[in-house]
């Protein structure tokens, strides 16, 4: 714990410092200990720049606020900032993680042509058919047949999984790994899901009632489907 008295606290670590700064403190006061601290631990100009990550708490910075805290832990004092990390979430990150965290369902048939793309999960109740695509950032739920493309994790995501009621694809996708319809039973399977396994280094089609112990996220959903 901080020393009541003490607003800055610097600890050396490998990489650095780690700089802490009580967040009850008014700024100004942080400000006017932090001047004397980094003068106070000035590396001389024959020894290296030293990296410092700043530890804010439950703090958020405004952009003056970053300004000044920047323009004292700077190279022209020998110091500088790696990381600015607190606790508490901008309006505009938590609106962001939000809208990409978020179950979208969309009632419709995606046709061929056609091209259904969303932020977070999908939900989509109705078919996907041969021609059509449907893309996620997060995992893709369909309740109705898929023929067509559905591409999860678009942006990197490998934990990200495919589920279908009935699931004969023309080629699924998880981030940047690609299986075609020739990995797939002739008929089709029904109720099953595609995720990527890592250890055979490629999309597998599981069975719904293994998911819940591979991807944790899964029972947070079902959890909402029952609630309503």
């Amino acid at each position: 714990m901080l020393d009541k008295k003490q607003i800055i606290l610097i600890k050396g670590t490998r990489e650095g410092l780690s700089l802490f700064i009580d967040e009850s403190a008014s700024f100004h006061d942080v400000i006017k200990e932090l001047k004397d601290k980094i003068m106070a631990s000035k590396p001389k100009e024959n020894e290296p720049i030293v990296s410092v990550k700043v530890k804010l708490g439950n703090r958020l910075l405004n952009e003056e606020q970053e300004i000044a805290l920047r323009n004292i832990i700077s190279v022209d004092n020998r110091f500088e900032i790696t990381a600015i990390e607190s606790d508490l979430i901008s309006r505009e990150d938590a609106l962001k993680w939000r809208e990409e965290s978020e179950i979208k369902a969309i009632n419709r048939i995606v046709r061929s042509g056609q091209i259904l793309e969303v932020e977070g999960d999908l939900l989509l109740v109705g078919d996907v058919n041969p021609g059509g695509k449907v893309i996620s950032t997060g995992n893709i739920y369909i309740m109705g047949n898929l023929y067509g493309i559905a591409h999860a994790g678009v942006m990197g995501d490998r934990e990200a999984f495919i589920t279908a009621s009935y699931m004969k694809p023309t080629q699924l996708r998880i981030a940047d790994y690609i299986s075609r319809a020739p990995d797939y039973e002739s008929d089709g399977v029904y109720m099953e899901c595609g995720i990527i396994d890592e250890e055979q280094d490629k999309i597998i089609i599981d069975s719904l009632k293994v998911l819940s112990r591979k991807r944790k996220e899964i029972s947070g959903f079902e959890r909402r489907i029952n609630n309503g």
